[in-house]
């Protein structure tokens, strides 16, 4: 069964996921619902979207007759619970991109809505679909660690990905989209659940916007990287970083799209003159954390730390688990595996793609994908070995873990 899909939101998360589907054969483009009219026009273009089946907006979308049988959701994130509820009650099964809703209450309601209708409904934790988490789950579930007593995970969310996305980006401001826990590290908390396998008990966090502040500011530097005097040695060089993309197909499509779409020398200083992405990092409205730490105490005893930190280059997670009777470390491509029984080492080959947007996200772009459209094909939600709930227990110890960083407080879940 080839899935026809329509596509909410045509921007870099709406194109990777169409794409997928297409590139495999096991999905068709129908419909497309975007506001902008460049990325609507070249999105229709590019999948050969019919013109009844060309929308500005989700509302007209769900205003006709159901178009697909399913449907993308890849707006930006405070635009999620209004047309997920829609849609499920119009009876198209979902893939919704992270995180389902800023607020607690509308991910509640996107859960009573796809329960109630009884669709198929998948949320963009990419990294439960990589090669790297299956070979992890299979060493846990091979017994040769024994039982597991901790977990650490570290996110390397790198320098210029922090400048790109969470200071200068979309997501630099936690009234307009979400705390940086919940919109970049959400996943990280699906990830944890869904590798340790038990119920949270308690989470403690902290965390703060340590460097991107307007005191950390050389005193040469200007408003914006195209005239700023101390811009050859700033790490953080809008000019250094999105006139480095040009030529590489990758790094236009990620991140260069987000700042122009003029891949040339002359669009990019463009964009930089007068848009956000070339303001000074020091003076920008951000105020989410640029570093955060979450420790967890799970049911049983097994408890688990996960570091968030800017201040890495750009890689894969890296992870530890540590227990009784085996000990294992992965870093995204490669899985080393201790047996304290035999004293022997085994290495595993995990790697399946680079670990930004553009690469795929280790092949968890590809794996949710073929995942969503195959339990849609087979109209069964455990292919995607992810229910609706246990979608929202990420986001539900996010929230709490937030909590507990903004008050200072130990959360019970």
């Amino acid at each position: 069964m080839v899935v026809n899909l329509a596509v909410v939101g045509a921007g870099m998360r709406g194109l990777r996921y169409a794409r997928e589907a297409v590139r495999t054969g096991s999905g068709r483009v129908v419909a497309v619902a975007e506001p902008d009219p460049e990325r609507r026009r070249a999105f229709a273009a590019e999948f050969g979207v019919p013109a009844d089946g060309v929308f500005v907006g989700w509302a007209e979308l769900a205003a006709v007759d159901r178009l697909a049988d399913a449907v993308v959701i890849a707006t930006q994130d405070r635009m999620h619970a209004g047309p997920a509820v829609a849609f499920a009650r119009l009876g198209y099964h979902i893939l919704l991109e992270k995180p389902m809703a800023p607020e607690e209450e509308d991910a509640r309601a996107i859960v009573a809505a796809v329960r109630e209708s009884k669709v198929i409904f998948a949320v963009g934790h990419v990294m439960r679909y990589t090669p790297y988490t299956r070979a992890i789950r299979g060493v846990l579930d091979s017994g040769v660690l024994g039982r597991l007593a901790s977990v650490q995970h570290l996110e390397p969310v790198g320098w210029w990905h922090q400048a790109h996305s969470f200071v200068r980006g979309a997501w630099r401001r936690a009234d307009e989209s979400g705390p940086m826990l919940l919109t970049k590290s959400c996943h990280d908390m699906d990830w944890l659940l869904h590798i340790v396998g038990l119920r949270p008990a308690r989470v403690s966090s902290f965390g703060s916007l340590s460097h991107f502040r307007p005191e950390n500011r050389p005193e040469n530097a200007g408003e914006r990287c195209v005239d700023c005097a101390a811009e050859p040695g700033c790490p953080y060089s809008a000019t250094r970083l999105y006139l480095g993309c040009l030529g590489d197909p990758s790094a236009e499509f990620w991140p260069l799209s987000a700042v122009t779409t003029d891949p040339t020398p002359s669009g990019v200083i463009a964009a930089l003159t007068t848009g956000p992405y070339g303001r000074c990092v020091y003076a920008c409205d951000n105020d989410v954390v640029d570093h955060q730490v979450v420790n967890i105490e799970f049911e049983g005893g097994v408890t688990a730390s996960f570091t968030m930190t800017a201040f890495t280059p750009m890689e894969h997670r890296r992870t530890r688990l540590f227990g009784s009777h085996g000990h294992l470390e992965g870093d995204g491509r490669t899985i080393r595996v201790v047996d304290f029984r035999t004293g022997v080492e085994e290495q595993i080959d995990a790697y399946a793609g680079g670990a930004s947007m553009a690469g795929g996200h280790g092949g968890g772009d590809e794996g949710l994908t073929a995942a969503f459209l195959a339990a849609v094909a087979a109209g069964d939600q455990s292919v995607l070995e992810c229910d609706p709930d246990e979608a929202l227990d990420g986001h539900l110890l996010t929230w709490a873990a937030e909590r507990a960083r903004e008050t200072g407080t130990v959360q019970a879940l």
